[in-house]
């Protein structure tokens, strides 16, 4: 009678169609956040979760309603709900080592489209069968509330509308409330303990054994216990700071020499500071040659902004190198503002705003001597501000002699490359375009000219008492080489930066891993482990 009782409430039947839908959203919404420190945050990888879940969702609910008209028991249904809640509640504990397992693995065995097949496998590995289950509870509740055809209209929309609600409040819960809030390990273990205790309900009700539900309660303390770590580079032992913001996942590495700020696990530094030293080394070096081709040697008062803040490692570069600069930042994530003043002692008199660096150029008149955009990162670049018309909003921003200096990341000699794109449509904007290689890197330094060239003002630059920055500068002004543009163009309506972005990453992964490659090949595993 109890477990008649409790299925005939139709309230807890909804309740249970409403928190089904929010599990997903807010596993949909997780997986991106697992998957971005490693593969990125790119329309490609969204693209490769939404297509998976999608997929799981439809054949559970196909699966489902087999399964509710073969048989209609109730407790089927609830021990579903119990093992997806128990397999979402321990992704936090394994879904890391599940990545760097397949990562691994296909590193040294496939060539091209890594990142696709990566991020593929990962969600059929990790997020398919638990959302597969979840699709089973649409049909198998229409079973259960569905008493006469003259309702079923109304019973069936009113489940609809429960599972619309809850993935409503799925999408916007995790995004703005727990990921940033506890993280995105917790944030799996509060909507599947959701999940657990709307599937506990129906057996503590008397419907059917407590074996089960203790054995699933078990497990999900046991998931709670070792899996609500924030730590997705678990190998790291001396991280000064490692959390998550609405945009990025974030990691401050602390050593004698500098600070470093990491938003992927995987691939690069976005922003470096130098306690012993004003020069980082990097493309920040190389982009300091802007200000002088703006002519700031007989400027009292330049003005050069940052689309793309970071931790603001330029900005104090050209504060130490040029006093009469007034630098201003843009940067989308304010966490990142926050540890760039806790961490990398950015002065709190170098103004930064939180805005899109686009949307910014869009609401400001301000012309400036010097615009930095570095707004790009591995394969998430912005396909905004990759645009010929993004290009021509910043030349309108700039005074007559004023320097766009643009941080490319991945420099390629293969034809048709990313880079190649992005310095066609800046040609089609610029009268003037020059590009560098940065020494031992994989950046390439664009600089763009808003009327006239200025190069003299770099090669006729004077001799300082401050070496590195004699060479340095001396190192762009020797390498210095005119661009000139082609027909690959990049616009509003046509910018395909993610697939560019994938083949140039593809690239290196396969120059980095050679080695190891061919070393497999010949010797194995056993081959790889005496390597190291």
């Amino acid at each position: 009678m109890a477990e008649k009782s409790i299925v005939d409430n139709k309230f807890y039947l909804y309740l249970t169609e409403f928190f089904a839908g929010m599990a997903v959203m807010a596993v949909e919404l997780g997986a991106s956040r697992l998957l971005a420190p490693y593969f990125s945050s790119s329309q490609i990888v969204w693209t490769i979760i939404i297509g998976t879940i999608m997929i799981a969702m439809a054949l559970g609910n196909m699966w489902g309603g087999r399964m509710a008209d073969k048989n209609p028991d109730p407790g089927r249904l609830y021990r579903r709900l119990l093992i997806a809640a128990v397999w979402i509640a321990a992704i936090p504990v394994v879904g890391k080592y599940i990545i760097i397992g397949i990562s691994g693995l296909l590193v040294i065995t496939v060539s091209q489209n890594f990142l696709i097949i990566a991020a593929f496998l990962t969600c059929m590995a990790v997020f398919v069968f638990p959302l597969f289950l979840l699709g089973t509870v649409t049909p198998s509740l229409v079973k259960y509330t569905v008493g006469s055809l003259d309702d079923s209209g109304k019973v069936v929309g009113t489940l609809g509308a429960c599972n619309t609600i809850g993935s409503i409040l799925g999408t916007f819960l995790p995004t703005f409330v727990t990921i940033p809030a506890v993280g995105t390990a917790v944030t799996f273990l509060i909507f599947s303990g959701v999940l657990l205790v709307i599937g506990l309900l129906y057996f503590i009700s008397g419907s059917g054994s407590k074996r089960f539900c203790i054995i699933a309660t078990v497990l999900f303390l046991l998931c709670s216990i070792f899996g609500n770590s924030n730590s997705f580079a678990f190998w790291e032992g001396n991280l000064a700071y490692e959390g998550e913001s609405i945009y990025n996942y974030l990691q401050v590495k602390e050593d004698e020499e500098s600070v470093i700020l990491s938003t992927n696990v995987l691939f690069g530094v976005q922003s470096i500071h130098m306690k012993k030293k004003d020069l980082t080394g990097m493309y920040y070096d190389y982009a300091l040659a802007a200000p002088v081709l703006a002519d700031a040697e007989h400027k009292k008062e330049m003005k050069i902004l940052i689309l793309g803040m970071g931790s603001g490692t330029y900005a104090e570069q050209c504060r130490k190198y040029f006093p009469q600069a007034v630098v201003k930042g843009v940067e989308i994530d304010k966490k990142i503002t926050d540890l760039a003043r806790e961490f990398f002692e950015l002065p709190e008199d170098i103004e930064v705003t939180t805005y899109d660096g686009r949307a910014y150029l869009h609401a400001s008149d301000e012309k400036y001597d010097v615009i930095m955009v570095d707004a790009y990162q591995d394969i998430t670049i912005p396909f905004q501000m990759s645009s010929a018309e993004f290009f021509h909003e910043v030349r309108e921003h700039l005074t007559d002699d004023g320097v766009m200096v643009v941080n490319m990341n991945m420099k390629s000699q293969e034809e048709g490359n990313i880079n190649e794109y992005l310095s066609d449509t800046i040609a089609s904007v610029f009268p003037q375009v020059y590009t560098v290689d940065v020494e031992g890197g994989t950046n390439r330094v664009l600089f763009a000219f808003s009327e006239t060239s200025a190069i003299g003002h770099l090669s006729g630059i004077r001799a300082t008492t401050d070496r590195e920055w004699d060479a340095a500068m001396a190192k762009v002004s020797s390498n210095l080489l005119e661009y000139k543009g082609g027909k690959k163009l990049l616009t509003d309506d046509k910018a395909p930066v993610e697939l560019l972005g994938m083949h140039m990453i593809d690239g290196m992964i396969q120059e980095e891993i050679g080695y190891y490659k061919e070393l497999f090949q010949e010797e194995g595993i056993e081959g790889i482990l005496e390597a190291y």
